[in-house]
């Protein structure tokens, strides 16, 4: 049995006014398609001890939204624990691009040992093309595949043995019961490709039930919809598992968080899905690059005003935004 009972309550201790006294909602234009999305809305926030950001998707609702408030206010008014190392290693990401665009995809993240591909999108037999095309180009890379929870079991089982240079397997299928009954058929086949949980710790009403049915390998843990990064960090404790840092799609805003994360994690054994400013056009701050494959540790970058301006969202967003943030705090609150 996994004891949850050290898991951080989320952060509730700062009131709407303050949140809303510096919080604009800004959308971030894409260089491919993601999540179905070609521009990326968030909310940056600044508190005393610097900018957060509050990002959920828009369709999620306010309860599902309160985790993410949590972060930004651990972000904005608390600040972060003291890293354990000063340099995060992180992969390139592939949408669920074309074959012949993997190539061009690959060439803006510079070099890395790790890339992490998108699949279940169009079809099996893409997908093997797809990732085939990467380890072709990148030989040497630690590959994982995210599928999002978008196969079927048969789908996973077929596309990860053909697969079998895969270093693991993000959220193959949907559900902890499924993810164990995929992993324990893997094993049977002799594969040896890890499980890593991603949809099903962030979206379950306990997060460990994933360890307490061997469902997975390692978990994929974001700063965000797990409530920030001391949260976090309590759930990967509380899990036993080794766990790998990835975005939730953030700004460099809240890629800072996400470094901040990997860094003050015991054990980091694979490089984190923290390299996605990449996949923006633009950033209204200095964007998270990585140098010689990782990310540096250190405090959310400062926008830029005029960057802040361009790229402000039109009024009616604004309005949704707020109306969005204020229905969340009132969930959050009520939590605490």
């Amino acid at each position: 049995m996994v004891d949850n009972s050290h898991i951080l309550p989320l952060n509730a201790d700062v009131g709407l006014e303050e949140l809303t006294a510096n919080a604009v909602a800004i959308g971030l234009p894409m260089n491919t398609k993601f999540r179905n999305t070609t521009l990326r809305e968030v909310m940056l926030v600044k508190g005393p001890q610097g900018w957060a950001e509050f990002s959920p998707f828009p369709e999620y609702g306010p309860e599902e939204s309160a985790a993410w408030l949590s972060a930004a206010i651990e972000a904005g008014w608390h600040g972060w624990p003291e890293p354990l190392r000063q340099h995060v290693r992180v992969n390139a990401t592939v949408p669920a691009v074309a074959v012949e665009d993997v190539e061009a995809v690959l060439a803006r993240f510079g070099r890395v040992s790790a890339v992490k591909v998108k699949v279940a999108d169009p079809d099996v037999a893409t997908d093997i093309a797809r990732v085939k095309r990467v380890h072709e180009l990148l030989p040497d890379a630690a590959i994982r595949i995210d599928a999002n929870a978008g196969y079927t079991h048969q789908q996973a089982l077929e596309v990860i043995t053909a697969l079998d240079f895969l270093t693991y397997a993000e959220q193959p299928v949907a559900g902890i019961q499924p993810l164990a009954e995929l992993r324990a058929d893997l094993r049977a086949a002799g594969s040896s490709v890890l499980i890593a949980a991603d949809e099903a710790v962030r979206k379950a009403t306990d997060p460990l039930a994933v360890a307490q049915a061997q469902a997975a390998d390692l978990i994929v843990v974001k700063v965000q919809p797990l409530g920030g990064v001391r949260r976090a960090l309590s759930i990967v404790e509380a899990s036993g598992l080794d766990a790998v840092v990835s975005s939730a799609l953030d700004s460099s805003v809240g890629i800072a968080a996400g470094v901040a994360l990997a860094a003050s994690l015991p054990k980091l054994d694979h490089a984190c899905g923290l390299a996605t400013a990449a996949l923006f056009t633009t950033e209204p701050a200095n964007p998270a690059f990585a140098v010689d494959g990782s990310l540096a540790v250190g405090p959310a970058p400062e926008p830029d005003p005029a960057m802040i301006q361009r790229l402000k969202l039109p009024a009616q967003r604004q309005a949704w935004w707020q109306t969005r943030l204020a229905q969340t705090h009132s969930v959050l609150a009520a939590r605490a």
